[in-house]
């Protein structure tokens, strides 16, 4: 179980290029799934949360890099 919560947390992100418009509807989204996240793997949602916000602000730019 403990693999899986891992493998769900590290593909998690890659999803959020697809959730919202602008850089700041994909970083609220973020935070929520890195909060999920966090607490699911037992770690501190709130660094989960940031950790998610900016991932979701910068997934369409680093997606836009490698098209």
């Amino acid at each position: 179980m403990y693999k899986i919560k891992w493998a769900l947390a590290l593909c998690a992100p890659l999803g959020l290029a697809a959730c919202g418009d602008t850089d700041v509807e994909r970083a609220l989204s973020g935070a929520v799934a890195g909060a999920v996240v966090a607490d699911a793997t037992q770690n501190d949602t709130v660094t989960g949360a940031l950790v998610g916000a900016g991932i979701g602000a910068f997934s369409d730019d680093v997606l836009d890099r490698l098209n």
